[in-house]
């Protein structure tokens, strides 16, 4: 079995446990840092990676987690789907505050 190089954003699995996503990789340390679904975080020891027979997976339907995320505070459209573009959650926030400042009269 080939070793997965571990990539922000990607989520992950040991054999039998839970799934978990990579949110940090800092290299000059040798730290992985990842988060489980339920919002725990942890530590892999760069040299520990491969000898954890990590396989890649789907990332959770519902991805709030552990998030406090009520479904109407998601960027959705009237079907329930990301827009085709999502690949920033700050971007709704910026495109938003730009939307509201054009829309203050001078």
């Amino acid at each position: 079995m080939a070793v997965l190089f571990p990539t922000v954003g990607r989520w992950y699995q040991r054999p039998g446990r839970d799934s978990f996503e990579v949110v940090a990789v800092d290299e000059a340390q040798g730290l992985i840092e990842i988060q489980y679904f339920d919002g725990s975080v942890a530590e892999i020891d760069w040299e520990h990676w491969p000898r954890l027979l990590i396989q890649r997976v789907a990332a959770p339907e519902d991805w709030s987690g552990a998030l406090d995320v009520a479904p109407e505070d998601t960027v959705r459209d009237h079907d329930g789907q990301l827009p085709h573009d999502w690949s920033d959650p700050l971007e709704v926030l910026e495109r938003e505050r730009d939307h509201d400042v054009d829309l203050i009269p001078n």
